[in-house]
């Protein structure tokens, strides 16, 4: 089988070609440049955009807010409470305990001694006056003229 070429003139070739380059030129590089500017700038730019306002703002912001709460509520909480319960309870136990115990053994054991020692000898003499007064009123003779008259 034979196939026929068909020989295209020089001058056609060269209008055809800057045919075919103001088409490619003007028709798809305006095409491109069209769809590049308005759907890739407007809404990949939008949707970036968007993306990053909307995703990463709210739910990165919302996922770091409430990581950071759930963190420092969580690890600060048991942090004080370890710590009141560590450390404030080894004060109570210890510091206090000692100090506390100290104080009842040299302060108010030797303030209530001596208080008790000394209200006791108070006391004492306080009897012992009572009962010379008893007895000094016992020893008088007994007399009537106290009594009003009839």
């Amino acid at each position: 089988m034979y196939i026929k070429t068909i020989e295209v003139p020089r001058c056609a070739y060269g209008h055809i070609h800057t045919y075919n380059h103001a088409y490619i030129h003007t028709y798809i590089h305006t095409y491109i440049h069209t769809y590049i500017h308005t759907y890739m700038h407007a809404c990949m730019h939008t949707y970036i955009h968007t993306y990053i306002h909307t995703y990463i703002h709210a739910c990165i912001h919302t996922y770091m807010h409430t990581c950071i709460h759930a963190y420092m509520h969580t690890c600060i909480h048991a942090y004080i409470h370890t710590y009141i319960h560590t450390y404030i309870h080894a004060y109570m136990h210890t510091c206090i305990h000692a100090c506390i115990h100290a104080y009842m053994h040299t302060y108010m054991h030797a303030c209530m001694h001596a208080y008790m020692h000394t209200d006791r000898h108070a006391m004492h003499a306080c009897m012992q006056r009572l009962v010379l007064q008893q007895l000094l009123v016992l020893s008088m003779p007994m007399s009537t003229n106290w009594l009003p008259s009839v």
